[in-house]
């Protein structure tokens, strides 16, 4: 199946995982060095809205840049950062692992995100993801946007496009304990 090619000005979700739901992340640097691929290709083409990045797989929430900020050669090819990026990262964690083949599970997945209601539940899940999966709790997992979207910290995110989706930081934080909690409650009750 032919996916249908990525659009200027358009949001989407990217996600995927590790191959046989094998681990794509390990140890700290993995997280960083993924983070400084997407830095070097995909900021050039688009902006990025959140992310989490979790041991066997990842949520990245972008919007590709507008037409008129983007380069001929960059329109022509818009998923080529995208495909530079995975690439760069299997082969520098298969020379570091010592394996070979193939690190994510097929082609990733990647969802137009058409409101801004879509938009605002999908920041909520991204950020909460860590404690979805019971990894880790949100507030602290250091492999997400959540820090430094309510932070004042120097950050490439869109986080004044984020966080005026949500009013403030205090309602974005507000907002993202509440579903999470309520989350919890749903689970809790599907399965006593």
């Amino acid at each position: 199946m032919k996916l249908e090619p990525l659009k200027p000005s358009l949001f989407y979700h990217f996600y995927n995982r590790g191959n046989n739901k094998e681990n794509i992340f390990i140890k700290d640097d993995n997280y960083v060095y993924f983070l400084s691929l997407i830095k070097k290709h995909i900021i050039p083409i688009a902006e990025i809205y959140s992310y989490c990045l979790l041991p066997n797989h990842f949520h990245l929430i972008i919007k590709i840049k507008d037409e008129n900020l983007l380069s001929d050669k960059q329109k022509n090819k818009i998923y080529q950062p995208f495909s530079n990026l995975f690439n760069a990262y299997t082969k520098a964690f298969n020379k570091k692992y010592n394996r070979t083949g193939s690190l994510f599970q097929k082609h990733p997945k990647r969802i137009i995100i058409d409101s801004d209601e879509y938009l605002k539940n999908l920041i909520i899940y991204v950020n909460t993801n860590s404690s979805h999966h019971s990894i880790a709790d949100y507030n602290t997992y250091k492999h997400s946007s959540f820090q430094a979207l309510i932070s004042s910290i120097p950050t490439l995110l869109k986080r004044d496009d984020v966080i005026e989706l949500f009013d403030s930081v205090e309602n974005f934080k507000y907002i993202l304990e509440f579903k999470k909690q309520n989350l919890e409650t749903i689970i809790d009750l599907l399965f006593e």
